[in-house]
């Protein structure tokens, strides 16, 4: 039923349609399910080349098992603004999934996550560790991780306690760090091309690695200039009807 969980017929379906080479939006009409649900499933469940429709039905299973045993006695526990906390779990797990898709370690993409989805953008380590039920070990670590990518900010609140914090600029630091990667990574290419001689096919090959690096680096810095400016103007207000 749209709307509803998906059945294992259909997830053997989506790896059907996947092992087909259909877009997700083509999936999703053949099940008469909206393209998200189906995108949010494969990228859940270890994205488009290494989706198992078995596999899939019993992480599923065992995500809502967890889910029974948080509310054991009635209802999930309230959350702010009158959150549905289910619904909180389930798009926390899909935005962690996606990290982790993208290269970050599985505690560091929970960490993450859970900076993003909490209203005041930062916690404490000792917050971090009651909400991610780890040890603080687990959190020091992924945390270092975290701001050599510049993806968080260490900072001290009035108690003096150290707390992690994400903000507007997040993304923007992060994407000046990757530049600054891309523009190492050129320069390294471009040493390399006096060692291998020029004209050579090596050097010719790192010749042109490094002035594609340059290239992506300028757009990369460019961009996020540009988006920052868009991300600090105030969206005009729509006239109410």
């Amino acid at each position: 039923m749209p709307g509803g969980r998906l059945t294992q017929q259909e997830r053997q379906q989506i790896a059907l349609g996947l092992s087909d080479g259909l877009a997700y939006a083509e999936i999703a009409r053949r099940l008469d399910r909206p393209t998200s649900t189906v995108t949010r499933e494969v990228m859940r469940n270890g994205g488009p080349t290494a989706y198992r429709s078995d596999l899939a039905h019993r992480a599923t299973e065992r995500r809502a098992h967890r889910r029974r045993q948080t509310t054991p006695d009635g209802p999930a526990v309230p959350q702010a603004h009158g959150r549905d906390a289910a619904a909180v779990l389930e798009y926390q797990e899909t935005f962690t999934t996606l990290f982790m898709q993208q290269g970050l370690p599985k505690m560091t993409a929970r960490i993450l996550t859970c900076l993003f989805t909490t209203d005041e953008g930062s916690l404490t380590a000792a917050e971090l560790v009651q909400r991610l039920q780890v040890s603080p070990a687990s959190i020091s670590k992924s945390v270092g991780l975290l701001e050599d990518l510049e993806l968080i900010r260490r900072e001290r609140d009035e108690r003096r306690r150290e707390r992690y914090r994400v903000d507007n600029d997040v993304w923007f630091n992060s994407m000046i760090a990757s530049a600054r990667q891309n523009a190492d990574l050129a320069e390294t290419a471009r040493q390399g091309v006096a060692v291998l001689i020029p004209g050579t096919p090596a050097a010719v090959r790192l010749e042109n690695i490094a002035r594609f690096m340059d290239f992506v680096a300028e757009s990369i810095i460019r961009a996020a200039e540009q988006a920052r400016g868009i991300l600090y103007t105030k969206a005009p207000e729509t006239p109410s009807d």
